[in-house]
């Protein structure tokens, strides 16, 4: 299949079709199921970019069809639920989602979501291959959308990925929590900067410290954060 594809996974036939036949207007290839089992067979098998997932699911509890997901594949993750509780979303990023929509919502916004989140990887302009940090100690290569620590492929989730991304675009620069939101997520969302510390956390633990010493990742107090390996 060609072009950007999107799972759609929603137990209600009617909110399904809907959101299919929107998606399929921005010319989208649109897979769908009510099944929270065939979801995780279908992803391993179509590999879509996005998957619009519900958390009602009669099978299998969205949250764990999510956090499978997350594990097998790269797959940005839209999830939708009627619990709108700052809580309940937060939990949800945690869980490893990179989007968050409550019902009832508008499909013109789900659209636009979706689009945001197929715009992540490489910004106009930006030369494909790998960039190199630090005298090599970091690769990102964003056309084969991997990360290497020292020569160790690290496993990274989308929103941990759009995070290392942008910091690299100008090593050494200071970019707010703000900035950070709408460069990785593309738009502003009211609370979700509360989240970016703990998603820069993991990215850290994930990263760990180059063995020259150096921090890769440094908080600047009241501010933000920024790449401290300079780009060779």
């Amino acid at each position: 299949m060609s072009g950007p594809t999107v799972l759609v996974v929603e137990d209600e036939t009617k909110l399904r079709n809907l959101i299919r036949a929107f998606l399929e207007r921005e010319g989208l290839t649109v897979l769908s199921t009510g099944s929270g089992s065939e979801a995780i067979t279908i992803a391993s098998s179509a590999e879509p970019d996005v998957v619009v997932l519900d958390l009602g699911l009669p099978d299998i509890p969205g949250e764990e069809v999510g956090q499978e997901l997350r594990v097998s594949t790269n797959v940005r993750l839209l999830m939708l639920t009627a619990k709108a509780g700052e809580s309940d979303r937060i939990r949800g990023f945690e869980l490893g989602a990179d989007d968050y929509l409550t019902k009832p919502f508008s499909p013109r916004e789900m659209v636009l979501r979706v689009q945001a989140l197929l715009r992540r990887g490489v910004a106009p302009g930006d030369p494909l291959g790998p960039a190199s940090f630090g005298e090599g100690a970091l690769l990102i290569d964003e056309e084969r959308h991997e990360v290497r620590e020292s020569g160790r492929l690290v496993a990274l989730s989308p929103t941990e990925w759009g995070i290392l991304c942008a910091l690299a675009r100008v090593p050494g620069r200071v970019y707010s929590r703000y900035e950070l939101v709408n460069l990785v997520r593309g738009y502003e969302w009211e609370g979700y900067e509360r989240v970016v510390d703990s998603h820069v956390k993991n990215l850290r633990h994930k990263l760990r410290d180059s063995p020259t010493g150096s921090t890769i990742i440094e908080t600047v107090l009241g501010v933000g954060y920024r790449l401290c390996l300079r780009r060779d």
